[in-house]
């Protein structure tokens, strides 16, 4: 099982249990996920992302075959071009992770555009999570919105040579993002742990209209508990090889492992 939506490090406006690397690997062990995409979660609100990349690259050294670190980079902030070259070359990362809402730019941004088409040219798939936490439990002292999914499905149209891995979302079947017939590339995959899979069944939904192929399990550790991701792959009516393939299959496809 491998798990594309996972963090390591501190997050500013609460404590995050199982934080550290050590502390994840335990509680993937308890639930029997063998591998995991990370990044930083202190990056979020880190004025320098690169920052907490430093972290997360030395957390995950001695971790590599079960943690696969992605670089938290911000386009809108000076020397990202500088950043991303130490985070492929000198860490090793292999992914990317944007946060576009917390570090105050627009996906359709050229900047961010820029990033994209840098990324896709190392072959990183780029993670993008459309919220981090539900705005009605955010700190008084900010109020960040959820990610749009038309500017979403803009930036996939944009790049369709890159590969995009869409976190923390739901609400895709209406949008262009989790419609047939909407003129997208099939250049994304959606992970599963914010999506409905027993009273809407937004799940069951996106794996007719998306098909099984595009579809990843992920649980947003440590800010949430894997067990209710766990918990809609089993109830997920669908037959055993296509749980297969959203638990690890497909992801392993997208990181090239």
């Amino acid at each position: 099982m491998i798990d594309v939506n996972a963090y390591l490090g501190h997050f500013a406006f609460r404590q995050l249990r199982h934080s550290t690397a050590a502390a994840l690997l335990r509680l993937m062990d308890r639930t029997g996920i063998q591998r995991a995409v990370v990044s930083s979660a202190a990056s979020i609100t880190y004025r320098n992302a690169q920052s907490g990349n430093e972290e997360v690259a030395a957390e995950v050294k001695p971790h590599r075959e079960r943690l696969t670190p992605f670089a938290v980079l911000n386009p809108a902030y000076a020397g990202w071009q500088d950043d991303l070259k130490i985070c492929h070359r000198d860490f090793g990362m292999k992914g990317l992770r944007l946060y576009p809402r917390w570090h105050n730019y627009r996906l359709t941004d050229t900047s961010c555009l820029e990033l994209v088409n840098a990324a896709t040219e190392l072959r990183w798939p780029i993670s993008i999570p459309l919220r981090v936490e539900d705005r009605r439990q955010q700190s008084w002292l900010v109020d960040v919105p959820d990610v749009d999914q038309e500017e979403m499905a803009a930036l996939v149209k944009a790049a369709p040579k890159a590969s995009f891995i869409l976190l923390n979302g739901s609400g895709y079947v209406s949008s262009p993002l989790g419609r047939k017939g909407s003129g997208l590339p099939a250049n994304y995959a959606v992970e599963i742990s914010s999506l409905a899979a027993v009273l809407a069944n937004e799940l069951g939904q996106l794996l007719e209209t998306l098909g099984p192929d595009r579809l990843v399990f992920g649980t947003g550790m440590p800010f949430h508990y894997p067990d209710p991701a766990l918990l809609k792959l089993e109830v997920l009516e669908a037959a055993e090889e296509v749980k297969d393939k959203i638990r690890s299959r497909n992801a392993a496809r997208l990181l090239g492992l």
